[in-house]
C-alpha cells in the first residue's frame, strides 16, 4: 500500500519507519516528549471519529457544508496531532490496515513530497501540479517575491519513478521473504536524512531556470525576476504584503493586487506545515532493500534519492517537464 510520509504529522527529528497502531495519539505523543503532558489525551477512536462526522454533516445546511466539514475534519486532525485532514485520514487508514490485517503481509510505502520522474518513461514526465509547483511557477512569473519559509530546512523531495521502483522492489522482497506468513513492513522513500534538498536552494536553482529559461509576457518580453525573500514566520510575510501593496503604483488595479495579496496569504498559510517541517523521514529499510538488489536491478528499477543532483533535477530534469507535460511548452 502507498501512503504518504507526512502521515507522520507534527512529529519532530528523525522520523522511523513504524507504522502505526490503532488509538494512537501524536499530540500525546509529542507531549511526552517535551515534558509538557499535563493535560489528559483521548484515544483515537476511528469509529467514533466517523459517526462524529456523519452526525455533523446531517446538521449543517446545504449552503454550509462543505465549508463546515473542512473546518471540523482540521479542528479533529489537529487535536489528535496532525496539520491537516490529508494527513489524518491516511493515518487513520494505516491504523485499520495494521488492525485488521491478521497474518496477511503487508507493505507499506511512504514517499514525501513526489514530484517530476528522474528517467521514466522520459525525464521530468509528470501530470498535473504537485506540492511545490504552484509556488515555484508563481515565483518564476514575478508574482511571487517572498514567502514564509523555514531558510534552514529541507523539502523532503523524490521524483515519481523512484517510489513506483521502490514500491516493485518492496512487493517482491515481501513475497520472496522467509518471513512471509505475517508481519509489516514500512519503508519512507524519501530524501531529507541521506539527501536533503534545502529550501533555499529551491528556489536558488528555479531563479537559474526562469532566468535562462524566462517566462514572457503579454508583449513577448522576458518576465524578470528576482532571488525569493524569505521570511522567518506568516506574519512578517503579511506585513511585508501589505507593504509591498501600499508601495506599489502604475496601471496595476487596486482590486487585483488586493486579490494578489489575499492569495498569497492564503498560500502561505496553506503550506506553513511543511516549509517550517522539522521532521526527517528516517530511511533504513529502503538503504537495506537497495542493498539486497543486484547492479542489473539497481540500474532498471533505481530508486536510490542519493544519486540525485538537486541543481540538476529542478534546471534541467523537473521544470522543463513541469512546463511541457503541463504548462504545454510555456
Amino acid at each position: 500500500m502507498c501512503l504518504a510520509a507526512y502521515v507522520n504529522g507534527k512529529r519532530e527529528g528523525r522520523i522511523l519507519e513504524k507504522p502505526f497502531s490503532i488509538g494512537d495519539n501524536l499530540a500525546k505523543e509529542i507531549a511526552r516528549k517535551s515534558k509538557t503532558h499535563s493535560i489528559s489525551y483521548q484515544m483515537l477512536d476511528i469509529e467514533a471519529e466517523l459517526k462524529m462526522a456523519l452526525n455533523a454533516r446531517e446538521s449543517f445546511g446545504d449552503d454550509e457544508v462543505t465549508q463546515k466539514m473542512k473546518e471540523m475534519g482540521l479542528e479533529r486532525a489537529r487535536t489528535f496531532g496532525w496539520d491537516d485532514t490529508y494527513e489524518f485520514t491516511k493515518a487513520m487508514g494505516e491504523m485499520l490496515l495494521n488492525k485488521t490485517r491478521g497474518d496477511t503481509p503487508v507493505v507499506i510505502v511512504r514517499p514525501s513530497i513526489i514530484e517530476g520522474t528522474y528517467k521514466e518513461p522520459n525525464p521530468g514526465w509528470i501530470e498535473g501540479f504537485r506540492m511545490l509547483d504552484p509556488l515555484i511557477l508563481w515565483h518564476g512569473r514575478g508574482r511571487l517575491t517572498g514567502f514564509p519559509i523555514d531558510s534552514n530546512g529541507v523539502f523532503d523531495v523524490v521524483p515519481a519513478d523512484m517510489v513506483v521502483n521502490a514500491m516493485l522492489a518492496a512487493g517482491a522482497s515481501r513475497l520472496s521473504s522467509a518471513r512471509l506468513k505475517s508481519g509489516i513492513e514500512v519503508y519512507h522513500v524519501a530524501s531529507s536524512t541521506v539527501n536533503p534538498l534545502g529550501t533555499a536552494d529551491v528556489f536558488r536553482f528555479s531563479l537559474e531556470h526562469f532566468r535562462t529559461f524566462p517566462y514572457k509576457d503579454s508583449k513577448g518580453m522576458p518576465t524578470h525576476i528576482e532571488k525569493l525573500k524569505l521570511f522567518n514566520s506568516i506574519e512578517d510575510f503579511n506585513s511585508y504584503i501589505e507593504q509591498v501593496g501600499e508601495a506599489s503604483n502604475g496601471s496595476t488595479s487596486q482590486r487585483f493586487k488586493k486579490k494578489l495579496a489575499e492569495q498569497s496569504k492564503h498560500m502561505a498559510k496553506m503550506y506553513q506545515p511543511y516549509t517550517f517541517y522539522k521532521g526527517r523521514f528516517d530511511n533504513t529499510n529502503t538503504q537495506k532493500l537497495i542493498d539486497k538488489m543486484s547492479e542489473e536491478e539497481r540500474k532498471s528499477f533505481g530508486f536510490d534519492v542519493r544519486s540525485i543532483d538537486w541543481k540538476d533535477y529542478i534546471c534541467y530534469t523537473h521544470l522543463p517537464g513541469l512546463r511541457r507535460n503541463v504548462l504545454m511548452g510555456r
